[in-house]
């Protein structure tokens, strides 16, 4: 899934054309609509777009989404070569980027935080993947708050078992992709921090090429809007509601086995441990099983057929 083919493809997935030579000889080409939610970074969102500007090129467009900030977010934004979109109200992280992407003019999408935690310089070297991947994500490799990297392990071991993909970073928030991919999923994107999550499960579950390339991760100028409890249960929860949309068997077959021997376990232990069989838990775990398994072909199928 993340592999570097030898020689980009001359067309990538969807009929886009892209001319690319590389920091390895390379030239991006590409038209990008970079795509940055914002919500009250007033203390960064400066330095952020000056930033931005800097790296900006004319097939480049820029598009900040506000989401209902309550601090001068907005009035730091405005800028004449940036598009400035803004929510009367917060409605979340997922909903600012699904904005950016229903406004964007360019098939290839570039999201990044509007906090100073992702290198911008690192961009250009993301758009050179773009010809032979779907996706390309900005791998972390340093600065992740050290008190969420249990959780984080725990949902990424759980993610790649349920996709069955290596995924080095589940949930970044600088990554490109194509608009026309990520249209396909608009349904089930959620609005939320899980938005990167999901975008990552759905690719990987669909078959689509992802790359991974590391980047150094700063710490973040101000409060952090992730909740870790109540934010770590709901990934928890979208990973397998996701996953579920996509491999459903990945979930109901281990879940049917693991009744099947509970069955068989508690008919051993009774009979030799008791003397006597408990047959009424034996047969109610065994049929169990049977509804699992049967649950899981069906929502198998159903999948299969949508």
């Amino acid at each position: 899934m993340s592999t570097s083919p030898k020689e980009p493809r001359a067309k990538a997935r969807g009929g886009l054309q892209l001319n690319l030579k590389g920091r390895n000889g390379i030239m991006s080409n590409i038209s990008v609509s970079v795509i940055v939610p914002a919500f009250n970074e007033e203390k960064v969102i400066a330095g952020f777009v000056k930033e931005l500007l800097s790296l900006k090129k004319a097939n480049w467009e820029i598009i900040i989404v506000d989401d209902g900030s309550t601090d001068k977010s907005a009035e730091l934004i405005l800028e004449n070569d940036i598009t400035l979109l803004r929510h009367q109200y917060n409605r979340g992280y997922g909903a600012a980027i699904k904005t950016g992407i229903a406004k964007a003019k360019n098939d290839v999408i570039a999201i990044v935080d509007a906090d100073g935690t992702y290198p911008l310089s690192e961009l250009p070297h993301l758009l050179e993947f773009m010809g032979s991947f779907d996706m390309v994500v900005a791998e972390r490799k340093s600065g992740v708050s050290a008190a969420r990297i249990p959780a984080k392990w725990v949902l990424k071991k759980l993610a790649e078992y349920l996709s069955n993909s290596k995924i080095p970073d589940l949930n970044s928030g600088f990554r490109v992709f194509k608009k026309s991919i990520a249209e396909r999923f608009l349904r089930i994107l959620p609005d939320g921090f899980s938005f990167t999550t999901t975008i990552t499960l759905a690719m990987l579950t669909n078959g689509y090429s992802v790359k991974y390339v590391p980047i150094n991760y700063q710490k973040r100028i101000g409060k952090s809007k992730i909740h870790p409890i109540n934010d770590t249960l709901a990934f928890l929860q979208l990973i397998i509601r996701t996953v579920l949309y996509f491999n459903p068997l990945k979930i109901f077959i281990p879940m049917s086995l693991m009744l099947f021997c509970a069955s068989i376990s508690v008919l051993l232990l009774s009979r030799f441990l008791l003397g006597y069989v408990m047959d009424v838990t034996v047969v109610m775990l065994f049929i169990s099983g049977i509804q699992v398994l049967a649950i899981g072909m069906i929502a198998d199928l159903i999948d299969k057929r949508i």
